[in-house]
C-alpha cells in the first residue's frame, strides 16, 4: 500500500459530494457484504472452533477485498494509465459515505417533518442497528445525532485517514473491515465468536481517526453556530462512557457542541440495552439538532480534508498526471 496522489484524495472527496453512492451502481461493500454472508455459511458449518475460523473470516476477506483492489488498479494501469488513475479515484470514492450519509439521514428528517412516523422509523431501520418499530419522535432524533455523529468517524474520517496513508487499496481494506463489523461484530449469541477478531480490528484501525473526528467536530463547532469550549469539555468527561472504545468520542463532541444528551435505552433484537448519558441536556433533540450535527459533519470533512492534502502533498508532492 502506497500514499496516494494529492489528485486522487480530492477528486475521490468531490466525486463523493457529487453523486455518492447511485444505487444503480455496483458498489464494492455489496460484493464485500456477499463474500461474507457466504463465509459466514461455509466456516460455521465446517470449523469447530468459532474463534479460530473468525480470525480466518477476517483475514479471507481483507485480503480479497484489498487484493482485489490492488490487482485491479495495476491491470488497468497496465493497460492504460489514464484509466487506471480514473479508476482509482471512483474506488476511492466508494470508500466514502459523506453524501449518502446525508441523504439517507435527510429522509428520516424529511419523514418526521412530514408527520409520518411509520416512514421515518423505516428509514431509520436502513441507518442504524437498533429496533426502530416502537420509536417515538425524540427518540428517532436522538437516533439521527448518534449515527451521523458516528459516522463520521466511520464513514468518512476514517476512510480519508486510511486512503491518504495507504492508497485506494488501504482504504478498501479499511472498508472491508468496518463492513466486517458491522455484519458480525455484534456482541450477539451468534457472533459473539465468530464476530470477535473483527469487532477488535475495527476497534484498532478506528482508534486513532475517532479522536481526530473529535477534535475536529470541536474545530468546527463555532462555524456551525455550535459551542467549541462545550464540546472539549464533553468530550473531556464523557468520551468514554459508550461502551465502544471509539464511537463515545465522536458523540461525546457532538452532544457538547449541541448541547444535547445522548444516550439511554436502545432496542436491539428485542433486547433493551442501556448506555451511559452523554452531554448535558440544554436543548431539545429536533430539527435544529439534526440540521446542526449535518453541518458539523460537512465541515469536520472539510477540515479532515485539508490534512489529508497536506500530508498527501508532503509524501507524493503534487502533479498534474498525463500532462
Amino acid at each position: 500500500m502506497a500514499p496516494p496522489d494529492t489528485l486522487i484524495i480530492l477528486l475521490a472527496l468531490l466525486l463523493d459530494l457529487t453523486i455518492g453512492d447511485p444505487h444503480w451502481l455496483p458498489h464494492p461493500v455489496v460484493a464485500i457484504g456477499r463474500l461474507i454472508h457466504k463465509l459466514d455459511q461455509v466456516l460455521r458449518r465446517d470449523w469447530l472452533n468459532e474463534r479460530l475460523a473468525g480470525v480466518f473470516l477476517l483475514l479471507l476477506v481483507v485480503f480479497c477485498s484489498a487484493g482485489t483492489t490492488w490487482i485491479l488498479l495495476r491491470v488497468i494501469t497496465n493497460l492504460l494509465p489514464l484509466a487506471g488513475w480514473i479508476a482509482g479515484i471512483i474506488i476511492s470514492a466508494t470508500c466514502l459515505a459523506t453524501r449518502s450519509l446525508h441523504k439517507e439521514s435527510s429522509r428520516v428528517a424529511s419523514a418526521l417533518l412530514a408527520g409520518d412516523l411509520a416512514e421515518a422509523r423505516l428509514y431509520l431501520s436502513y441507518i442504524v442497528g437498533r429496533d426502530t418499530d416502537q420509536l417515538e419522535e425524540p427518540e428517532i432524533w436522538r437516533a439521527l445525532v448518534e449515527t451521523v455523529a458516528e459516522n463520521t468517524s466511520d464513514g468518512i474520517i476514517a476512510p480519508l485517514f486510511w486512503l491518504t496513508l495507504g492508497g485506494p487499496v488501504g482504504a478498501m481494506a479499511f472498508k472491508a473491515v468496518s463492513t466486517l463489523d458491522s455484519m458480525v461484530g455484534y456482541k450477539s449469541q451468534r457472533y459473539l465468536y465468530l464476530g470477535w477478531a473483527s469487532a477488535r480490528m475495527d476497534d484498532l484501525l478506528n482508534y486513532i481517526p475517532a479522536r481526530i473526528s473529535a477534535l475536529l467536530i470541536v474545530m468546527a463547532a463555532p462555524f456551525s453556530g455550535c459551542s467549541a469550549a462545550d464540546a472539549a469539555r464533553i468530550t473531556l468527561r464523557d468520551c468514554l462512557k459508550h461502551p465502544s472504545p471509539n464511537s463515545g468520542h465522536p458523540e461525546a463532541a457532538a452532544a457538547g457542541a449541541l448541547g444535547v444528551r445522548l444516550g439511554g435505552a436502545a432496542t436491539y433484537g428485542g433486547i433493551i440495552s442501556w448506555k451511559e448519558f452523554i452531554g448535558d441536556q440544554q436543548q431539545l433533540l429536533d430539527e435544529r439538532t439534526y440540521r446542526s450535527m449535518i453541518k458539523l459533519m460537512y465541515i469536520s470533512t472539510l477540515l479532515m480534508a485539508i490534512a489529508c492534502l497536506f500530508v498527501a502533498f508532503y509524501l507524493r508532492g503534487f502533479h498534474v498526471p498525463f500532462i
